[in-house]
């Protein structure tokens, strides 16, 4: 897949040591403005919370899904879990809402036509427990 060429509008996010959350906020009002949103290194955001508590509520969403043929489907990627959070976000039902979805990419690394590009960090000093969705997707 061919990685979208950054205009003026376009807003470049690195998700690395970002809080899920945090991140998924930024994008989600950014993207109902209009702007086209990239987020690269996804694999390194991370959800602050005990690790054990975390891992126990995807667990319990991912069992939720049942046979193939039924939903909801939680995927383990770590770029589908922000795409999936920022949707949480949006009103995707309606119009404007979906319509924004779509401007919405996520990358697990940074494509090498965004290695130089400026970015937008949300990275947070923690100091409680977090894990990374890298971690969280090779667990589950």
């Amino acid at each position: 897949m061919k990685a979208p060429e950054i205009t003026e509008k376009t807003l470049l996010i690195d998700a690395e040591g970002a809080p899920l959350g945090r991140l998924a906020s930024f994008a989600a009002k950014q993207a109902l403005f209009g702007k086209p949103i990239i987020i690269t290194n996804c694999n390194n955001a991370v959800i602050s919370g005990d690790k054990s508590s975390i891992l126990k509520l995807y667990k319990k969403e991912r069992a939720r899904g049942g046979s193939s043929l039924k939903g909801p489907n939680i995927s383990k990627m770590p770029q589908k879990i922000v795409k999936r959070t920022i949707r949480g976000m949006l009103p995707y039902k309606e119009g404007r809402g979906a319509a924004a979805l779509k401007n919405v990419i996520c990358y697990n690394e940074t494509p090498e036509e965004y290695k130089n590009a400026d970015k937008v960090t949300l990275k947070k000093m923690f100091y409680s427990k977090t894990i990374s969705l890298k971690e969280l997707s090779r667990i589950l």
